[in-house]
This record gives structure tokens, sequence and C-alpha cells, in this order.
């Protein structure tokens, strides 16, 4: 990979990760506990204003997700560690690790997270009573991948920077 491809695709993951991970953190601490929604709470879905703006919100959250994804995997496959990373390889271990749960992350928002998401704010037709169980689903599910992103961190620190740990 070029120089100037690399730093773009680093600047990519580090900005990608910034929002994702930002917007995980800043959930948590907005809404550090479970308060259970009400029939009041989803009045009016069909505003065209809150649907533009939660639509751009959520999407810019969740695609973020797979640029992170993407330029980290571009950088590990154009550097030849890709696969040594992916099966926890000597030096590359903790990179594969932070991989794999970052994986499941993605996977966490993209499968589970988002589809209940959908029903909460009406983007998917759904009975009152499935969007207020939805809210409870979205709201562990965001949980997990916040609590995911503290390991994620340390190890794709690790991997560059704390490599005697893992030797």
């Amino acid at each position: 990979m070029d120089l100037l491809l690399e730093v773009a695709a680093r600047w990519l993951h580090f900005l990608g990760a910034l929002v994702w991970v930002g917007h995980n953190y800043a959930t948590a601490v907005t809404r550090s506990r479970y308060v259970a929604l009400t029939a009041d709470d989803l009045s009016d879905p069909d505003s065209p204003r809150q649907r533009a703006l939660m639509q751009r919100e959520h999407g810019t959250f969740r695609y973020a997700s797979l640029v992170v994804l993407g330029s980290g995997l571009a950088i590990l496959w154009e550097r030849g560690w890709l696969g040594s990373a992916l099966t926890l390889q000597g030096s590359l271990a903790p990179l594969g690790l932070g991989i794999w749960l970052a994986v499941v992350m993605v996977c966490n928002l993209w499968f589970v997270l988002w589809p209940h998401q959908k029903r909460v704010l009406g983007f998917v037709p759904a009975p009152l009573d499935e969007r207020l169980r939805c809210s409870r689903v979205t709201f562990l599910s965001a949980r997990v991948n916040t609590m995911l992103s503290i390991p994620v961190l340390f190890f794709m620190g690790a991997g560059a920077h704390g490599l005697a740990l893992f030797s």
C-alpha cells in the first residue's frame, strides 16, 4: 500500500472509531440506566423531521463501524499481517483478539441492535408492545458493544505498543 493510502486508511480507522465508539460512550453516559419506554414516548413516529434526524444519526453510527473494520483489515492485509492476526499467531495475537471482538461488535450492531432499533423508531412497522420490547433489546445490545469496546481498544493499543506483554 502506498504510504499515502496507508495514512488515509489509518485516519479513516481512527476517525471512524471516534464516531462509532464515541457514540457508544455518549449513549452510555446520557442514558446510564434503562428507562422503559411508554406509549407516549413513541407518539408521532411519522414526524418527517424526527425520522430524518434519527436515520442520519443511526446511519452515520452504523456505517462508521464498517469503516473502522474495513480500514483496519485493509491495513493489516496490505502489511501481510491479516492471516497471522486472525489466527492469533505470535506477536499479532493481540491485534487478532481485537479484530475478533470488533467483528462481534459489528455483527451485534447490524444483526441485533439495528433490526430492533428500526422497530423502536418506527422505520419498520411493529405493534406497540413489540416496539417497547425492542427498546430493551437495543439498550442491552448497545451496552454489550460499549463494554466490548474497552478490550478492543486495549488490544489495539497492545498490538502496536505492548507486544512485550504477549511475547
